[in-house]
């Protein structure tokens, strides 16, 4: 038989739930035995199984504490925008915004840009919601958050984003705030995501962009010019909530 022990030596053979172990990748211990073992090697906490249980974990918990929010839209912008810019005080007022209009807000609970949306959610008697990350030069959440989850992963974040809010607003940032909105596009692109309206604010920031779209990737045939209508473009603070929110029923 192939699980016979054959004597005393080790197994040909073994069966370890649903993984198959033959020949030179038969473990001498057993997975009970590797659990109960505390004066075993402590490798097993940084073992991609171990990260998978993270994974879970912080799923669970996000769906968990968000899955009760009201409508929610997602405001991103940069970490760097200074509380005196006119960034800041557009993000402020589409904070406030957002929540006259019945939103709650979510962001990445950072300071900056994502600060101002939520200060201005919170000063509007709303729902302030930040989702942090863990990074090597993490500030923590922002005062004006009321709701607030830190996550280890990215990609268990950007699900929260997107889960859990009707639309995107985006505000002038970095990289990080580049990631997002492309993520965003892709998942309206693809229609992994429906109804999901992306609002870009700051027509001088943004512009470029949207330039090199149409000029470089839609003239080379990289996306389609229908693409470029995944978005809008304002300066308008009551222009970009009528377009974040005029799909989204409550």
């Amino acid at each position: 038989m192939g699980n016979s022990e054959g004597g005393r030596g080790e197994p040909e053979e073994r069966q370890l739930g649903p993984v198959l172990r033959r020949r030179a990748q038969v473990q001498s211990s057993t997975t009970d035995q590797r659990l109960l073992d505390s004066q075993g090697p402590s490798e097993w906490v940084h073992t991609d199984p171990w990260r998978v249980l993270r994974i879970q974990s912080e799923f669970i918990e996000g769906f968990g504490t968000l899955a009760e929010l009201p409508p929610a839209i997602s405001v991103f912008g940069s970490a760097r925008t200074a509380s005196d810019s006119p960034d800041y005080e557009a993000g402020v007022r589409i904070g406030r915004a957002l929540v006259e209009a019945g939103f709650a807000v979510i962001t990445g609970g950072g300071p900056g840009a994502m600060e101002a949306a939520n200060k201005g959610a919170r000063e509007a008697g709303g729902v302030s919601v930040g989702l942090g990350i863990e990074l090597p030069f993490e500030q923590g959440l922002n005062p004006h958050v009321d709701l607030g989850l830190n996550f280890r992963y990215f990609f268990v974040r950007k699900t929260m984003f997107v889960k859990y809010a009707q639309g995107f607003v985006v505000l002038p940032g970095g990289l990080g705030t580049l990631d997002e909105l492309f993520e965003a596009l892709t998942l309206v692109q693809t229609r992994k995501v429906t109804r999901f309206p992306i609002v870009l604010f700051g027509s001088a920031y943004w512009n470029g962009l949207v330039d090199w779209l149409r000029d470089t990737v839609v003239a080379q045939g990289k996306a389609s010019a229908h693409d470029l209508m995944l978005f809008h473009v304002t300066d308008d603070v009551e222009e970009a909530i009528t377009l974040v929110t005029k799909e989204v029923g409550h």
